[in-house]
């Protein structure tokens, strides 16, 4: 059974940090396109950041691009994001979702695994 088990969230104040990571078991996803998204309260999920399954290419919503960084470490089965510079809009539930395929994309359909998700919550 495939799982993706997310941690690392937690509260932090606004200019702080958290690094995110996403394990996941039944399967390996080396080689496949893998992202984060988020959703805060009464708003949909929205995409972050995704990476390519050699990590060679990732793409960030326009609202992270500078502060979130993607990266994963294959070995492991392991994505992560770094967050930095957080600020109190950030404050979401993140999800890790995995791709089938090898190629990034910004939908969540094109995503067919996901995590439970773990709360971010940045005070002002």
């Amino acid at each position: 059974q495939v799982q993706l088990v997310e941690s690392g969230g937690g509260l932090v104040q606004a200019e702080g940090s958290l690094r995110l990571s996403c394990a996941a078991s039944g399967r390996t996803f080396s080689g496949h396109a893998m992202a984060w998204f988020r959703q805060a309260p009464g708003k949909e999920r929205e995409f972050v950041a995704t990476i390519s399954g050699s990590g060679g290419g990732t793409f960030y919503a326009d609202s992270v691009v500078g502060r979130f960084t993607i990266s994963r470490d294959n070995a492991k089965n392991t994505v992560y994001l770094q967050m930095n510079s957080l600020n109190p809009e950030d404050t979401a539930v993140y999800y890790c979702a995995a791709s089938s395929t090898r190629t990034i994309a910004t939908i969540q359909r094109h995503y067919d695994y996901w995590g439970q998700g773990t709360q971010v919550t940045v005070s002002s």
